[in-house]
């Protein structure tokens, strides 16, 4: 018989507002989101040169050019002293056209999504220093690109998109048909944006004499409303007295997506082309871009189940599209193979786990295949491009899937390891791959960023965040790395953060934090500080592994969860969480599970599990079904619900709640566009009815991020106190 817990059904966020009444969230503010962000270059991006870069000054008045290998400053390119026509105070950020004799800036950032915003866009001329609002017409402005030659941008204002003529100041308007929650033209919609990791949808010809775009037509798909209320964080004076209901287009699983169609506009004769493609078959055009001529606009197709992977060569002209590349796959296609797809002079790189591991094929624009790079049994997990000897670069999950390593392969097959041996580096190489600007940590040092040859020499640092690491360090509790038995005779790999004054001979209760989504990585060699070393202070053992499904150890380890998601997963994580019991310094009737967004999810299958050790678990932002959540991340992984029955329904906690057995705390904000609060709601909505209750914590106006106003350390502190009062 299962045991009712008598907890609050619903404490208000501001009850424990980061205050002096609250010491608990006051001082876990050190620990998370922002304080524990370390400094990055601010503003970088790389001239045309190659020998050059350019970065946006602290107080955000200048646009400053440095030389890579003194680290001289060269030139100003921008100061806001000194422009002429309008002042601005301050920038948010810039970029270069492509000769770098343009700069476009942005001030007055207003998000849309996750990933995309409008601003307030300048165009400015570095001869003249002219400083211009790029738009006459609207205040604001979204994905504005500069045409090859710097004489243009494109933008999209209003769901439609304009042409800025910078020569003549004149505006056109390309579309005219674009309408919110209708159509939308050069830039995604939601979906796209969320789940294909993209924020424009418009590629300029290299003759400058065409723009391409994708237009998505969402008038079929169902409205998802959220209400907003006034607040006193992310406020809404509109929504003073009462709530103000905000509508967009979200698909959920099975349902109508977008109709997506590529189209051509001739800027000499103002006309458009619609584009069609050769196969019907087609859902999807996560990407376009142009190859090397005008001829050669480059399409990434897939159809509804992601299993066909077809990328064609258009040309916008004739609107002729040629296939040059094709992929099936047993379960998904990796989304690597489309959001890294690489365009160089004279080829094109795909990076694919067709083989059984992430590697990078390269093929001629007419689809014939050159050669193949890759490592034996570890996944390369991004190309950087190639060098004028013929050398390629890129990163792979190597010598094991806990690191990311730069390798550079030659022309004669020999690889060589151009960053540190171990740890996470990353790297953006220069034009023509004669410098990188290489990033790099572990988890006991702080990312640093420093100027290296692509060699691997290093010639300066950029950032070594010491001010940083002096403040961070004395909260930084240690990750000891270890692997665990699995079915199968696998190996699952994990870590584990010790409590403060750790002594071997005391039992420690224990969190199990985890993510588990598909292609997903939480045990990896990087630096990090977060609600962990806060939690091992205040006594807890920390123990996160990586279960089936995850990323970094190749396509079988990841894609078993395929049409069945939740299952494996909670097999590894109790597996998991039954190995950290068996530790002779931990307690085993104290267990507890974490998790956020799929780590949410997981943590309500883990909990829900019949054979379930947990004493104790906190989901925040969950997903609760797959019905519930959008047509690319669930079907991705799951098909329809029409072609999966079962198995959306076996993957679903909300169909599990009988089998609760541990206290239970959710946490969401109720401006969560991505996991939508009906999946919280519909979980405890079940619970209620079976006479069952549950700890609620809630954030008014709060996004998916659940960031603003002291909110993560509200929601870490709450946790914290909650498995203080359910664990000890």
């Amino acid at each position: 018989m299962k045991t009712q817990y008598i907890l609050p059904l619903f404490i208000a966020a501001a009850s424990l507002a980061a205050s002096a009444a609250n010491p608990v969230v006051r001082d876990m503010a050190q620990y998370v989101y922002p304080e524990n962000v370390a400094a990055t270059p601010a503003g970088f991006t790389y001239l045309p040169d190659g020998e050059s870069y350019a970065m946006l000054s602290p107080d955000g008045k200048s646009v400053i050019k440095y030389d890579i290998k003194s680290g001289k400053e060269v030139e100003t390119l921008l100061d806001l002293a000194h422009t002429r026509e309008n002042t601005l105070d301050r920038i948010e950020g810039f970029t270069l056209s492509d000769d770098a004799s343009k700069i476009l800036v942005w001030t007055g950032k207003e998000p849309v999504y996750r990933r995309s915003f409008k601003a307030t866009y300048y165009t400015y001329d570095t001869r003249t220093r002219l400083l211009r609002p790029l738009s006459g017409r609207f205040a604001t402005q979204q994905a504005p690109i500069f045409s090859p030659d710097g004489r243009m941008v494109a933008f999209v204002a209003e769901n439609n998109i304009y042409v800025r003529k910078l020569d003549y100041q004149t505006e056109i308007a390309v579309t005219e048909d674009g309408l919110r929650n209708s159509i939308i033209n050069g830039v995604p919609d939601w979906t796209y944006e969320e789940e294909f990791q993209t924020t424009c949808s418009m590629a300029w010809a290299p003759d400058n004499l065409t723009l391409c775009y994708l237009r998505y037509d969402e008038s079929d798909v169902p409205v998802y409303d959220m209400q907003r209320y006034g607040g006193a964080c992310q406020t809404d004076p509109a929504a003073e007295l009462y709530p103000v209901t905000w509508s967009y287009k979200y698909p959920v699983a099975g349902k109508t997506n977008s109709t997506v169609s590529l189209h051509s506009y001739d800027v000499e004769t103002r006309k458009i082309k619609e584009i069609e493609l050769p196969d019907a078959r087609i859902e999807y055009i996560p990407r376009i871009q142009y190859g090397p001529d005008a001829q050669s606009l480059i399409v990434a197709t897939l159809n509804r189940d992601q299993n066909h992977y077809e990328i064609y060569r258009v040309n916008p002209k004739s609107t002729v599209a040629k296939s040059i590349y094709n992929e099936d796959s047993k379960s998904w296609i990796d989304p690597a193979s489309y959001e890294s797809l690489w365009l160089g002079k004279d080829c094109f790189v795909v990076n694919s786990w067709k083989s059984g591991y992430n590697r990078l094929y390269f093929y001629t624009y007419a689809g014939a295949p050159i050669r193949e790079i890759g490592e034996d049994s570890h996944d390369i997990t991004a190309y950087y491009g190639s060098d004028a000897l013929g050398n390629h670069y890129y990163q792979a999950a190597c010598p094991t899937p806990l690191d990311r390593t730069i390798r550079r392969i030659d022309r004669k097959g020999v690889t060589t390891v151009v960053s540190a041996s171990e740890g996470t580096s990353a790297g953006k190489f220069s034009p023509g791959c004669k410098y990188m600007m290489l990033s790099h940590s572990t988890t006991e040092t702080v990312p640093q960023y420093s100027f290296c040859t692509s060699a691997g020499k290093s010639l300066r640092t950029l950032v070594d965040n010491a001010t940083f690491a002096a403040k961070a360090m004395p909260l930084h509790a240690a990750r000891e790395f270890f692997t665990m038995p699995a079915d199968g005779g696998l190996q699952l790999n994990g870590y584990i953060i010790k409590p403060a004054g750790f002594s071997p001979s005391h039992k420690y209760p224990v969190i199990m934090y985890q993510y588990s989504g598909p292609g997903s990585q939480e045990v990896i060699n990087r630096w990090t500080l977060d609600w962990q070393d806060a939690f091992a202070k205040a006594g807890y053992i920390i123990v996160c592994v990586d279960g089936r499904g995850t990323g970094g150890r190749g396509r079988d380890f990841c894609d078993i969860v395929y049409r069945n998601l939740g299952h494996y997963e909670t097999i590894d994580q109790i597996a998991a969480a039954r190995y950290a019991a068996s530790l002779p310094y931990a307690d085993a009737s104290r267990i507890g599970i974490f998790g956020w967004s799929y780590g949410g999810y997981e943590t309500l299958m883990a909990a829900t599990a019949q054979d379930s050790p947990y004493a104790a678990a906190v989901a925040v932002a969950p997903v609760t079904d797959w019905r519930f959540y959008d047509t690319v991340y669930a079907e991705r992984y799951m098909l329809t619900p029409q072609q999966n029955e079962d198995g959306y329904r076996n993957s679903a906690p909300l169909w599990r709640t009988s089998s609760l057995k541990c206290p239970l705390l959710i946490m969401y904000g109720t401006s969560d566009d991505n996991v939508h609060p009906a999946n919280s709601l519909e979980f405890v909505s079940r619970l209620e009815r079976q006479g069952d209750i549950c700890d609620m914590l809630v954030f008014p106006n709060m996004n998916h991020s659940i960031n603003g106003c002291n909110s993560r350390s509200v929601v870490y502190g709450k946790m914290l106190h909650w498995f203080n009062n359910n664990m000890r």
